[in-house]
Formats: structure tokens, C-alpha cells, sequence
């Protein structure tokens, strides 16, 4: 049983960083992309960030490239999201997702999910 397990949101004010944390069970994820979405409230859930785990190729939304990195680490099955210069549009719960195979930024190709965690960044 696949299990995603989100840590690290909290309250922050602009322009300040977190390191969010996703620990990820059940299953080798050698063949497997790690995706980063996020949710503002009464908003759609969208794509943030996005990496391949064999090959380590990531890919960003244009919102955040430049402030957002996305890295995994093998040993610890754990894939990290560090967001810096946060912005109050950063705001919302973000959520870890997997999916057999390569990239992308479709909410509805990706099979598992984890509970997600709140980030808040306050002007």
C-alpha cells in the first residue's frame, strides 16, 4: 500500500523559506514521478513542481520557477520541495502525488496522494 506522508508547512511572512518533506512507502518508486500541488481555498487544485525519480529531471510551474526547488533522495525515499522568497499567492495546502511513469502537470494522472499540509504566507 503506496503512502505519502507531508511534512513542514507552517506560517511564514513574505519573503522568508520552507522546506516541505514528502516520505514516501509501500512500493519501489524507481519508475515512478513525484509531484508538488497545491490548493488555495476555493481554488482549483494545480501543478507546482515535478521530478522523475531515476533520472532526477524536474519540471516547474511558471509561477514558481526560479523560487521552488524540487529534489528527492533515494536513501530516505523522500522527496523535498524548498520554496524560497515566498509569496502570499503561495498560500494553500500542498499536497505530495505519485504516478507510474514520466512527468506532468495533470491533477488527474496521478494515483496517489498524500493528506497534504498547510502553508501560509502572510503579507
Amino acid at each position: 500500500q503506496v503512502q505519502l506522508v507531508e511534512s513542514g508547512g507552517g506560517l511564514v511572512q513574505t519573503g522568508d523559506s520552507l522546506r516541505l518533506s514528502c516520505a514516501a512507502s509501500g512500493r519501489t518508486f524507481s519508475s515512478y514521478t513525484m509531484g508538488w500541488f497545491r490548493q488555495a481555498p476555493g481554488k482549483e487544485r494545480e501543478f507546482v513542481a515535478a521530478i522523475n525519480w531515476s533520472t532526477g529531471n524536474a519540471y516547474y510551474a511558471s509561477s514558481v520557477k526560479g523560487r521552488f526547488t524540487i529534489s528527492r533522495d533515494n536513501a530516505k525515499n523522500t522527496v523535498y520541495l524548498q520554496m524560497n522568497s515566498l509569496k502570499p499567492e503561495d498560500t494553500g495546502v500542498y499536497y505530495c502525488a505519485a504516478r507510474s511513469g514520466g512527468i506532468s502537470v495533470a491533477v488527474r494522472l496521478y494515483s496517489y496522494w498524500g493528506q497534504g499540509t498547510q502553508v501560509t504566507v502572510s503579507s
